[in-house]
């Protein structure tokens, strides 16, 4: 099927052809950016036919790598024909801290807390500085940590091409450009920045930058919405067409939310309290899943079950796991239809810290976790958790965002855009 591009389209194909030809050895990062709807995408791909360059095979010579910084950006992107990976799975490789070492970190800071009481004061202020070290890596130690994997397929690459760039910090953009290899990053300004981080590649000056939306109509409420709120402009309460609505998130029930499409909202605290009340309002009140139909989706990757952060899961033969109280066990059917073989792990605490919060779990549990799929309630989940995907129709609880009207415009921009069709704005 042919496609028709506009004059800026045509303008941004040439300048990435250009800049692929004969400058990607001075300027080895060019930024392609764009609002939702401008076909960041879609110049792209046309961008690379044009060059003649292919998809790099596995552990191939040459070829285009294509990545995205979370495993459901990466999902949708494959799931479009253009085979992609994740940032982490491309570059890195896992270093998890051994049991040995955090028992003795363990053991050091008991024997300081439990010696503190008989210390003098100069001795008493220099253990205190101990034990908060500690205390801060032990909250860290049970994470894995990456490591830059030297074996990485980028090292044979030609190019690569990062999508939904607003989330890469500057430590990953710089291990990327480390391999040496041309990059070309495809953003929206307009998106949400990593958590406790900023956007690298986004706060550089975009080479080319689209701004004329051709994805859908150019007066979709959606998109129209979603400027006013890029724009910080205030949205009106209304309809604006029979799929797009604001309204008062007071006049709104749980049950009514789960009839309108998947939930958004901005802190971890209302999404436990909203998935508690919206999976009581359809009749589940276990603490845990059931198997009978909950929405469930998951929490980390699991590449060797084909789990993806961000994956919507069903379960079914929910059962206690005979040997971790901890833990219980399920057959999963992925949102693609796809079953995982055999029974699965899974980790109780996010669904304990939906009755009870504790801050500390990951830490205390870590042993206890270690292994298990990790996984919640899935009708409420925050923007950042959505960012890389898209709903057929979206809830965006909207309760304010950030210490800015800036912040809070990207997130609102960030969550109407999650919307393909129908989006309810609820202040």
């Amino acid at each position: 099927m042919s496609i028709t591009v506009s004059e800026a389209q045509a303008k941004a194909i040439s300048t990435i052809r250009d800049w692929y030809l004969n400058r990607r050895h001075q300027q080895q990062i060019l930024r392609v950016f764009g609002y939702a709807g401008t076909g960041k995408t879609t110049i792209t791909n046309l961008a690379i036919q044009a060059l003649g360059l292919e998809p790099m095979t596995p552990g191939g010579l040459g070829g285009v790598l294509f990545a995205a910084f979370t495993g459901k950006a990466m999902l949708v992107m494959t799931r479009k024909g253009t085979p992609a990976q994740t940032i982490h799975s491309l570059i890195y490789r896992h270093s998890e801290a051994s049991p040995e070492e955090i028992e003795r970190v363990t053991e050091e800071l008991a024997a300081l807390e439990r010696d503190l009481p008989r210390m003098g004061p100069a001795e008493r202020g220099f253990a205190q500085a101990q034990i908060a070290q500690l205390k801060l890596r032990l909250d860290h130690i049970h994470e894995p940590q990456f490591v830059l994997n030297p074996q990485s397929d980028l090292r044979d690459a030609d190019l690569l091409v990062l999508d939904e760039v607003s989330m890469v910090g500057k430590q990953m953009a710089e291990d990327l450009m480390a391999f040496g290899k041309p990059i070309l990053v495809l953003g929206d300004p307009g998106q949400l920045p990593p958590v406790k981080d900023e956007g690298f590649f986004v706060k550089g000056e975009p080479d080319v930058m689209l701004s004329e939306i051709h994805r859908q109509a150019a007066d979709s409420p959606i998109l129209r919405l979603a400027t006013m709120a890029r724009l910080g402009q205030p949205i009106p309460f209304g309809a604006f067409d029979e799929n797009v609505w604001k309204m008062s998130r007071h006049d709104v029930t749980p049950a009514q939310l789960l009839r309108g499409g998947q939930v958004i909202c901005s802190k971890n605290a209302t999404r436990r309290r909203l998935n508690m009340a919206m999976k009581q309002a359809a009749g589940f009140v276990a603490d845990y899943p059931t198997g009978a139909g909950e929405k469930i989706i998951c929490l980390r990757n699991r590449h060797d079950l084909g789990l993806i952060n961000g994956m919507f899961l069903t379960l079914s033969d929910v059962r206690a796991h005979p040997h971790n109280p901890r833990a219980f066990r399920a057959e999963i059917q992925t949102e693609d239809g796809d079953t995982i073989a055999g029974e699965q792990d899974f980790w109780r605490g996010e669904y304990d810290d939906h009755v009870l919060f504790d801050p500390s779990r990951h830490r205390h549990e870590w042993a206890t976790r270690r292994g298990l799929i990790e996984s919640s309630w899935g009708y409420a989940i925050t923007c950042h958790k959505a960012q890389g995907d898209s709903f057929e129709t979206v809830v965006v609880f909207d309760e304010g965002f950030g210490r800015s009207a800036e912040e809070y415009s990207l997130w609102l921009y960030t969550a109407i855009t999650r919307a393909n069709r129908g989006l309810v704005i609820l202040s």
